[in-house]
């Protein structure tokens, strides 16, 4: 018997029922030239399991799965059914080819299936059908798209990159309906995807906080072997029948990140609407310490908080770029000294230092050990030194070394304002993640692009 991807989900959360419309659309779905797969059957009955009075179990349920496994099945034989049965339906997608491609193959359906179609536009952004007395309607999703509308199935494609400003417009569409469904379903985020809905909705479900609501995935819980074929059969249900393995293996390259998300179904811990994606700051990492030119550049950040403190430092490299990293981040209950101390020992050009807590503090204490090289700087050159910053990221003159701690919070930030002129800067959206970790090296960073380079070079050393 040749062998087959695993037919249920590797998690799922499906409250219990007793009956179902499932059968129907799969009877349905299956006059035309294709038949489900077994797991796109069983998980279209839990999608339209129904109480005692006919309403349905789950008004919201999401599933994610690998991608060409044939996902949109389920949605296309709910979307069936309901125009059997009378339903208002709304389908949205996030880019305007993939509403067009499921109008174009929901008309095939139809047709197999003795749907009569009395009205069918095929315009891009305005495809529907309507029957004498159901209508489904495509639409690309908007912040403003459905609002005034009314529908009793709301469909969610590429639900990735579904957006709270888009839920906030669409959520309510089907407020009105005597019996209201929401179906997500799309793949994990990837460090580009934008939407925040889908991920926080799984995060509900699993934890048992939501309400009339499921999840099924197909996934691997951890960063894994990509070339473990038997994880391929694990996450890739139609693995063996539609999806090949040798469509798997060619799928294989550098970016092991991104097979484990869209083949594997990794969810990733880290945030994924983060101002600096994990991908942009791994493409900014060394394997080992670059030559270094010149003299250090230090950064000193006292956290916002009033908890801890930072201190980064930059040098030039050899090839013209700004190399920097974090020396340490310590307390600021434990003291200062530890600053000092290596102000007074290392061979640095310049150091700057930013904050509420804690600067006077430091500032007295260089002055007392006669440490002259260190300033403190204004909003105005803070936001100087995150645009310099940032266009240093963009342009690819800064580098640094992989630290754990920093990445951890890089790629956990968003944009904060910083003054009343439009400046920016960051801040952390992870608890014990702290922004100063980043901002260090910032203002390490941006003092070493400022500061004019030596003519003779020196060895670096701290």
């Amino acid at each position: 018997m040749d062998r087959v991807g695993r037919q249920s989900p590797t998690v799922s959360v499906v409250l219990p029922y007793k009956d179902t419309k499932g059968q129907e659309a799969v009877e349905l779905y299956n006059k035309s030239e294709h038949t489900m797969l077994e797991w796109q059957e069983a998980l279209t009955y839990d999608i339209m399991a129904v109480d005692d009075e006919g309403l349905w179990i789950h008004q919201k349920f999401g599933y994610s799965v690998p991608r060409r496994n044939g996902k949109s099945e389920m949605a296309l034989a709910r979307c069936i059914r309901g125009l059997k049965h009378g339903e208002r339906i709304l389908y949205t997608a996030h880019r305007a080819s993939t509403a067009h491609s499921i109008w174009e193959r929901l008309s095939r359906l139809c047709a197999k299936c003795d749907i009569t179609i009395v009205s069918s536009f095929r315009a891009f952004g305005k495809e529907h059908l309507y029957t004498e007395d159901s209508v489904i309607e495509f639409r690309t999703r908007t912040s403003t798209g459905g609002l005034g509308e009314g529908y009793d199935l709301l469909i969610i494609d590429e639900a990735q990159e579904y957006t709270p400003e888009q839920e906030t417009a669409l959520k309510y569409v089907v407020t009105d309906s005597a019996n209201p469904q929401t179906i997500m379903f799309g793949t994990p985020p990837t460090a580009i995807s934008a939407g925040t809905v889908f991920p926080n909705f799984r995060k509900t479900v699993l934890q048992k906080d939501s309400y009339a609501s499921g999840w099924a995935e197909w996934s691997v819980p951890e960063m894994s072997d990509v070339n473990d074929v038997d994880l391929w059969y694990e996450t890739n249900p139609s693995l063996g029948t539609v999806l090949k393995e040798r469509t798997i293996r060619s799928e294989i390259g550098d970016d092991k990140t991104d097979f484990n998300i869209q083949r594997l179904g990794l969810w990733i811990k880290y945030n994924q609407r983060s101002a600096i994606s994990r991908n942009e700051w791994e493409a900014l990492e060394l394997p080992k310490l670059p030559k270094l030119t010149g003299q250090l550049f230090v950064g000193i950040k006292f956290g916002i908080d009033g908890e801890n403190v930072a201190l980064a430092v930059a040098a030039r490299t050899a090839d013209g770029k700004i190399f920097s990293e974090v020396v340490g981040c310590k307390p600021i209950r434990n003291g200062i000294q530890w600053i000092v101390q290596f102000l007074a020992q290392a061979d640095y050009r310049k150091a700057v230092v930013d904050g509420k807590n804690g600067v006077d503090v430091l500032m007295d204490a260089a002055k007392a050990e006669r440490i002259k090289r260190i300033e403190t700087v204004n909003v105005s050159q803070i936001i100087k030194a995150n645009s310099v910053f940032d266009m240093a990221m963009e342009n690819g003159t800064f580098q640094h070394m992989k630290q754990s701690a920093v990445t951890q919070v890089v790629t956990n930030c968003e944009r904060r304002k910083i003054g009343s002129n439009g400046g920016l800067g960051y801040k952390s959206m992870k608890d014990g993640a702290d922004i100063a970790l980043l901002d260090s090296m910032i203002l390490a960073t941006w003092i070493c692009s400022e500061t004019k380079a030596e003519k003779v070079k020196q060895h670096i050393s701290y």
